[in-house]
């Protein structure tokens, strides 16, 4: 199976995982969010829906991903412009560079320690999965992918990217073009206008001329 015919099943399971769920968004509340994470006692404690997380957990349901996701905006490492270590390393992969099968157990190693220092790298998460299934490990390719569709889905659930009032909401701009990579729109400008980008596609080639994204609760760090 080539890289992009996984992502054509990947994005199959993503379009099951929304057809199950109610055709509705709703903006994040990040007072109760921040709320909940904070709350010992709550199914939402941050530091245990990480611990899940981490541990491949495939039984996490949709609001503890919105948890996970948006609650990611409230704890002290949150740094949403900071590159990871192996980050050069990585994108050799990404692009696809000379790479063979005897690279691939030092590809699950970068991309393993890529979500331990950033457990919500969303593209890191995305190509693991690929990698697992490259090394005929399904089992963890599917559940990787479960957490990959699970905040992917949070994401989606936070709006319907038609206008900055519902613009998606992101905790990262690299989000952004994990999404649309996702469902192969590709942008031909960017613009900000102090509360959401504006990611602009070329006249007439999709349905809608672009889509918003809410980077309210990420530039607010630029400098951290």
């Amino acid at each position: 199976m080539t890289m992009r015919t996984f992502f054509v099943v990947i994005m199959l399971g993503l379009f099951n995982i929304l057809q199950a769920q109610k055709p509705e968004f709703k903006a994040p509340d990040y007072d109760a969010i921040q709320k909940n994470i904070e709350d010992k006692n709550s199914e939402f404690y941050y530091p245990n829906l990480l611990k899940k997380l981490k541990a491949s957990d495939t039984l996490i349901t949709g609001d503890q991903y919105r948890h996970l996701y948006f609650g990611q905006t409230f704890q002290k490492n949150y740094s949403p412009y900071k590159t990871g270590k192996n980050f050069e390393e990585m994108s050799k992969f990404y692009r696809g560079e000379n790479i063979t099968d005897k690279d691939l157990p030092r590809g699950l190693k970068l991309f393993r320690e890529a979500l331990e220092e950033n457990p919500l790298d969303l593209r890191a998460m995305n190509y693991l999965a690929y990698l697992y299934h490259l090394t005929k490990d399904e089992a963890m390719a599917k559940k990787t992918s479960i957490n990959f569709h699970g905040l992917l889905g949070a994401i989606l659930s936070s709006g319907d990217g038609l206008k900055c009032e519902t613009g998606f909401h992101v905790i990262s701009v690299s989000h952004e073009y994990v999404l649309m990579n996702m469902f192969e729109l590709e942008s031909q400008a960017q613009s900000y206008d102090g509360k959401c980008d504006y990611q602009k596609f070329e006249k007439d080639k999709y349905k809608i001329p672009g889509l918003y994204f809410n980077v309210s609760k990420l530039y607010g760090r630029m400098f951290d």
